[in-house]
């Protein structure tokens, strides 16, 4: 079993940024794709960006391109999205996910296991 622990969540202003990161524990999840994924209030969620074991492969949604940096340190179990320049569509509850797969395939299956997420809030 992997448990994810997101952090670094909170109120900001519009063009504003915030760091999130999520550590895995009960496993390593240095074999596993891992991922950011978001869910608005009245909106289904959505992915935001995938990163492979390696790190050697991301994927981003055309939304947060430019803006959001997805990275990880496998020697500390944990993963991270760098969000700048962030607007007032991006208040959502963000999740971190993992996954053995692949960071294309995690952008579209279900992923083994999920955070319990983090609010992130910008104001206009």
């Amino acid at each position: 079993q992997v448990q994810l622990v997101e952090s670094g969540g909170g109120l900001v202003q519009a063009g504003g940024s915030l760091r999130l990161s999520c550590a895995a524990s009960g496993r390593t999840v240095g074999r596993y794709a891992m991922g950011w994924f978001r869910q608005a209030p009245g909106k289904k969620r959505e992915f935001v960006s995938t990163i492979s074991w390696s790190g050697g492969s991301t994927y981003y949604a055309d939304s947060v391109k430019g803006r959001f940096i997805i990275s990880r340190d496998n020697a500390k179990n944990t993963v991270y999205l760098q969000m700048n320049r962030l607007k007032p569509e991006d208040t959502a509850v963000y999740y971190c996910a993992a996954d053995p797969s692949t960071a294309q395939g995690l952008r579209v299956n279900d992923p083994d296991y999920w955070g319990q997420g983090t609010q992130v809030t910008v104001s206009s």
